[in-house]
């Protein structure tokens, strides 16, 4: 299977029907498509052929859809990349995966324009819109004069489908490959073990630049549902799209959760079709689960875990399985798992060791850094570099990324840990907690705080918070109030941007001394 025939099997499956509602639009499976081959002859056209990168980089819409499939359709290989980053990421992308064509929008030129002598291959900007703009190709203008047709390429399930750089949260961002057989193990795994029908509706707020957003798309095209896209998350607009589409679920990070939970915007909207709604990309604290169910009344919040290097799902509360505040649920079929120590022997079960997977929905590699790749898989087994434990039905909890381990005078301390006791403190809006260096204890446990509007609260009375629910080491010996986390496009914060700022501190207030 690969994805061009599970996207043409949508068609066999369901025959015509909306697809995709956008800004009001409707578009059908068949306009999608169709514009999708007719795409593909064009791009053929321009030279582009098997094997080629194709960066596209566009908020969600109806064209994103379009452009991957054409992409695919050629034998090339997608490279997504989100409208939201800074000409240094730009320039790394483009010229690590040697592009030879962007598909973009016109607004985006004055990002592209200064990177763009920089990178040798990159022949073709093709540009969403009616306006002919010098030095690009029209984007409508190629799905206008080419002929729908079949595309004579040869796509096998070790081909590759797309290159996704990483957020670059632990580093320099690396292109996971992911092939047309890891997607496609993904989607139809994913999809055996999902509620989801041809009757339901389903919102799309996160980016399709993202690898979950690609894997949603693919499932939907296996469950034939009708899909509600927003360009971005807006939280007026997600309530009045949930309500006038009757949604009935969506995928969201915990972030988008905590707003909507805490906005009285919602009150204003019928959002009583909702059932359920996917969360992952980051821990959801206990609180804002049950606060989240309770306000709305749905089925359940059913967390998951995934990676860029499984093509996105690997766990997820199951439909009709009971749930526990803190799990990320159970594998999908074909995933096996291994929790293992430092020396890579596996650990009992219930106790605490990095998650190593294998399966068929496991990557390729790193674009270009076989080392890294080596790292990352040995004898088949891909090291997630994540922390977690597996209890007696199979549930899995993250605890956390091995690098975010705070290790305090010989003891591990877990920042999610401390995180769930001050998400429990009425004051406490958002929170992250990191290690600072220490010279007698190696490292000391800081939290960054933002408080919620019209709360206050001290470091002082915090800290005692935390020593009321936990052992003395594992509380916070700094605690920080800021405005706001730093956090990548898909709301995961950045700790390491946090721990940079917090070094910064310290050495500022050594030179003092």
């Amino acid at each position: 299977m690969n994805l061009v025939k599970l996207a043409d099997s949508n068609i066999e499956k369901y025959g015509k029907y909306t697809q995709i509602c956008f800004d009001d639009k409707e578009y059908s499976n068949i306009d999608i498509i169709g514009n999708a081959k007719r795409l593909a002859s064009g791009l053929k056209n321009l030279g582009i052929k098997k094997g080629d990168k194709v960066v596209v980089m566009l908020p969600n819409c109806p064209e994103v859809f379009v452009s991957y499939q054409a992409i695919l359709r050629t034998g090339a290989v997608i490279v997504p990349m989100m409208h939201l980053l800074g000409p240094s990421e730009m320039n790394h992308i483009l010229s690590n995966s040697e592009a030879v064509a962007i598909i973009t929008a016109k607004d985006f030129l004055e990002k592209i324009e200064p990177v763009r002598a920089n990178i040798k291959t990159l022949k073709h900007i093709i540009i969403l819109g009616d306006d002919d703009v010098p030095g690009t190709t029209n984007f409508n203008r190629l799905i206008i004069e080419h002929a729908e047709q079949a595309m004579e390429v040869d796509i096998a399930e070790d081909d590759l489908a797309l290159i996704l750089y990483t957020a670059g949260t632990t580093g320099t961002p690396k292109g996971v490959m992911l092939t047309h057989g890891n997607f496609c193990a993904c989607a139809i795994n994913s999809f055996a073990i999902d509620a989801k029908s041809h009757d339901d509706t389903t919102l799309f707020v996160l980016p399709l630049s993202h690898v979950f957003g690609f894997t949603q798309m693919n499932i939907g095209y296996l469950a034939g549902n009708k899909m509600v896209l927003l360009r971005r998350f807006e939280l007026e607009e997600t309530f009045r799209a949930i309500e006038k589409y009757k949604v009935t679920d969506f995928s969201a990070v915990p972030a988008m959760i905590a707003m909507m939970l805490n906005s009285p915007l919602s009150e204003n909207y019928d959002l009583s079709s909702l059932k359920t709604v996917s969360c992952g990309s980051a821990p959801l604290p206990a609180e804002v689960l049950y606060g989240f169910q309770k306000k709305f009344n749905i089925e359940a919040i059913r967390e998951g875990y995934g990676l860029s290097e499984t093509g996105s799902i690997v766990s997820v509360l199951r439909p009709g399985s009971p749930q526990k505040p803190g799990s990320v649920g159970q594998l999908i079929p074909s995933l096996e798992i291994r929790l293992v120590d430092d020396y890579g022997n596996e650990v009992a079960k219930g106790e605490i060791g990095e998650i190593t997977l294998r399966g068929p929905s496991v990557f390729k590699g790193y674009y270009k850094m076989p080392e890294e790749t080596a790292k990352a898989l040995k004898d088949g087994w891909l090291y997630t570099g994540d922390m977690g434990r597996l209890d007696e039905d199979g549930y899995l909890y993250i605890v956390e990324r091995k690098k975010d381990l705070i290790i305090r005078g010989g003891f591990n301390i877990y920042p999610r840990d401390v995180e769930e006791v001050l998400y429990t403190h009425p004051a406490v809006l958002e929170c992250a907690v990191v290690g600072v260096p220490d010279a007698v204890m190696g490292e000391q446990v800081k939290a960054y705080v933002v408080l919620r509007e019209g709360h206050t609260v001290t470091e002082e009375e915090l800290i005692k918070h935390t020593q009321e629910h936990l052992a003395k080491y594992k509380t916070p010996k700094y605690v920080e109030f800021v405005s706001g986390l730093p956090k990548n496009p898909m709301g995961k914060v950045l700790r390491k941007e946090l721990r940079a700022m917090a070094a910064a501190q310290l050495e500022a207030a050594a030179a003092k001394e």
